[in-house]
């Protein structure tokens, strides 16, 4: 490996906005901003507004919604 072409690979906050859910993973991405952690270290800050906290499918909120009957049609032009 050549020495000094990878980003640092650090640990940082990713706060998700919606849903005031906050995390500590290691990532290549950078801020200016910093916030102190449980551990009471201070790490940089990444804002995201979506995250598995709020992510309509991981919260089962997500809906599948069959408008005018695709599924049906989409089944009845194929079937054997």
């Amino acid at each position: 490996m050549k020495a000094d072409i990878h980003p640092e690979y650090r640990e940082v906050v990713f706060h998700d906005v919606t849903s005031d859910f906050k995390f500590l993973t290691r990532s290549t991405l950078g801020s200016k901003e910093t916030m102190k952690w449980e551990d009471g270290n201070d790490y940089p800050l990444i804002k995201v507004e979506i995250s598995s906290a709020s992510h309509p499918f991981y919260t089962g909120k997500h809906k599948v919604i069959d408008t005018s009957g695709r599924i049906d049609k989409f089944q009845k032009r194929y079937a054997r």
